[in-house]
């Protein structure tokens, strides 16, 4: 019989996901433009409690490639094609933490919690079915974030090509994403 998680266990996986999730510049991205319609942010909270439900489902294995093929679709219904790892690292640290909180450990949620998701990010995603002219950078709208992290920036983007498609941005947590240049069979 496969471990089950304790009550307090639970809890703390559940918001362990969400702060990941959180944390997810794609996801973030997608849920800021609405690229899955009105309804982006709800669909990505339900995402939190699929990825709690598919965790603590009563099987004999869970298997990483099940949770990354779960986000991949989730991000395809989002109109939002990954092809940067992202995907794969995400689903391979929620197995993680989902291992931890089976052992009762919950370090890796508690640094979660006290890490502050940057608002600066410059990174590329591309909605499904649609060009690179239309890929999208975020920034935060907090001006004195931006403006702390400009003293950062200078001097590294000195010698980075200017061709956002050529050079793919790497943010804070080091994911990168970038643009497809397939087109998944007529998507919207």
């Amino acid at each position: 019989m496969p471990a089950q998680l304790t009550p307090e266990a639970a809890i703390q996986l559940r918001e362990g996901i969400g702060l990941l999730l959180g944390r997810w510049s794609a996801l973030q991205m997608a849920i800021q433009n609405e690229w899955g319609g009105r309804d982006t942010r709800q669909r990505a909270q339900q995402l939190t409690l699929d990825i709690y439900q598919w965790l603590i489902r009563p099987s004999e294995g869970l298997y990483v490639d099940e949770l990354e093929d779960l986000l991949d679709d989730f991000m395809l219904s989002l109109n939002t094609e990954i092809d940067d790892g992202s995907i794969e690292e995400i689903a391979e640290n929620l197995m993680i933490m989902h291992e931890e909180c089976l052992e009762g450990n919950f370090a890796s949620i508690g640094r979660l919690r006290q890490s502050v998701p940057t608002s600066n990010q410059q990174i590329q995603v591309v909605k499904g079915g649609e060009d690179d002219s239309d890929s999208a950078s975020s920034s935060g709208d907090d001006e004195s974030m931006e403006d702390a992290n400009e003293d950062e920036d200078e001097g590294e983007n000195d010698s980075a090509p200017q061709d956002p498609v050529a050079a793919p941005k790497v943010d804070a947590d080091g994911w990168t994403v970038v643009s497809s240049r397939r087109n998944r069979g007529g998507r919207p």
